[in-house]
């Protein structure tokens, strides 16, 4: 699978976000990551699909929502009709994955799915086949600025096992402290998409369009 690199939007300068959009998709962004937090499975609130609309109409580079929601099902559509081009659940507050997916399928968008640190991949091996890409979270979600969890390396190489021995074209993503060292740790264990943000493109006064292009440089090359 291609490395492709994810600038967090949470990161970016609301107040002066298109401009900090031109400057990551002239650094060659892959997708654009926005969390939607609900403050009930994360203790924290994000933006919703106005943001999300907003941010397709003024960029093509893909836009992945991460839904950080108890109640994930209930917003596929909201967000798909928004302008999301990937919608990522978490594991641990769905139950009908296959339904889910299916959903986001047949708008002809692509499925993805998290899991937090703790929680093991056996949980989604079974739906595994049918996404376009997985989300590994490094960090308990919900905050930047938060300790990589290195004991998420192993089950990295595990999904990255999984996809190999059948065949599967899955994305496998890293979320949570993603700087240079840890880029290095998490692609040797089978990542390829990085999701970055004040570890490293939006670290602050930096520019973004050249930090851009230093880390999809180094996520490639490393």
């Amino acid at each position: 699978m291609n490395t492709k690199i994810a600038p967090s939007l949470d990161c970016a300068d609301y107040v002066n976000l298109k401009k900090d959009i031109e400057q990551l998709e002239a650094g060659g962004a892959d997708i654009l990551h926005i969390d939607i937090m609900d403050g009930h499975f994360v203790p924290n609130f994000t933006a919703g699909p106005n943001l999300v609309s907003a941010v397709s109409e003024i960029t093509d580079i893909p836009v992945e929502t991460h839904f950080q929601m108890e109640k994930n099902t209930e917003f596929i559509q909201m967000f798909l009709e928004a302008g999301s081009d990937i919608i990522t659940f978490h594991a641990e507050s769905c139950d009908r994955y296959f339904q889910a997916v299916q959903q986001i399928k047949e708008a002809d968008k692509k499925a993805s799915i998290a899991l937090n640190p703790g929680t093991p991949v056996s949980m989604i091996e079974h739906v595994l086949s049918r996404l376009d890409m997985i989300i590994m979270m490094c960090v308990d979600p919900g905050f930047a600025g938060q300790s990589f969890i290195k004991e998420v390396l192993p089950k990295i190489e595990r999904v990255k096992e999984i996809i190999d021995n059948n065949n599967l074209e899955v994305d496998i993503a890293v979320d949570g402290n993603i700087n240079k060292e840890t880029i290095k740790l998490t692609k040797n264990a089978g990542a390829n998409v990085f999701i970055l943000g004040t570890s490293s493109i939006f670290q602050e006064g930096a520019d973004r369009e050249e930090r851009t292009k230093i880390f999809k440089d180094y996520c490639e090359q490393v």
